[in-house]
């Protein structure tokens, strides 16, 4: 099948784009690397009557590093670059590790982190990515400009905090202190497919190597990045014994998901896969944590 018509309007800066959504408001839709819309509209599944296309708007394809050694990433980088970048690795590590499990290369040389995280898709890496490391996105429009929390932007299924006449403009993640250790973990059938569940984690220790934060967020068992703030509390301040990693694995896969059952898998097995792969990650994410706590 073919899309509607529609009206097309490619901006050569951000002031025009955001003064195009200004004027069709709900009419509008932003396309950014296509790989989500495009699909939906050939079939038919969403018909806007523009369509605004932020390929030639340059203010969004920025990255660069904080001078209090965070990162700024606009919203039309592309998934590739990220993936290959030695500043995201440097600075953001889990968005590094996380970028290889999304799609496939083809998808990434297109797709742009801004587009997968306004689509809000609740099987997508980057979404729990940015809630795990506490980021917050820049909203804009032609009026104002507002910063919103990852964990405040997804509000349900496929639905963001942003509104009609908004774009996602930035997303800033904070620097990370020291002795701070992640992973990611997701299962899927075949690689590049949609993930069963996956986990984003982050763990930070003090020099005797008790954890003093812990992020857990997980993904495809909810209808937005799930987090298991529980969970990641009764870590918080003691030693990371493998028994207390385990109890906090079931306790957020029992308690703080709402997976549902569909002809790939069951309820009972995405909470299994959730324990499975959040007690693995936040092993993983410790002993990067601690493996230099001996050289300080």
């Amino acid at each position: 099948m073919k899309p509607t018509p529609f009206h097309y309007i490619a901006p050569s800066s951000l002031m025009e784009a955001l003064e195009a959504m200004s004027q069709h408001g709900p009419d509008a839709k932003l396309l950014a690397g296509g790989q989500s819309l495009i699909p939906v509209m050939n079939f038919r599944l969403a018909h806007p009557a523009v369509i605004v296309d932020l390929n030639k708007v340059s203010e969004l394809g920025r990255l660069q590093a904080t001078p209090a050694g965070g990162l700024r990433i606009g919203a039309m980088v592309r998934q590739s670059y990220l993936e290959h970048s030695d500043e995201v690795a440097s600075y953001a590590p889990l968005v590094h590790e996380i970028m290889p499990h999304i799609a496939h290369s083809q998808i990434r040389n297109r797709g742009t982190i801004g587009g997968s995280l306004a689509h809000a898709d609740p099987a997508a890496e980057l979404p729990v990515a940015m809630v795990a490391l506490q980021a917050r996105f820049l909203l804009q429009n032609s009026r104002r400009e507002r910063w919103v929390e990852a964990e405040d932007f997804y509000q349900s299924l496929f639905t963001t905090a942003l509104e009609l006449d908004e774009i996602l403009v930035e997303i800033e993640l904070p620097p990370s202190p020291r002795r701070t250790g992640h992973a990611f973990m997701e299962f899927a059938r075949r690689h590049g497919d949609y993930a069963q569940a996956g986990v984003a984690v982050t763990i930070g220790v003090d020099e005797n190597g008790y954890c003093r934060q812990a992020r857990l967020v997980f993904l495809n068992v909810g209808e937005i990045p799930m987090v298991a703030g529980q969970a990641a509390a009764a870590l918080v301040g003691h030693s990371l014994s493998p028994e207390l990693i385990a109890s906090a694995a079931m306790y957020a896969a029992w308690n703080e998901i709402e997976p549902t059952g569909d002809i790939h898998a069951t309820v009972d097995y995405r909470r299994h896969l959730a324990y499975v792969l959040c007690k693995r990650a936040i092993e993983k994410a410790v002993w990067r944590a601690t493996e230099g706590l001996s050289h300080e």
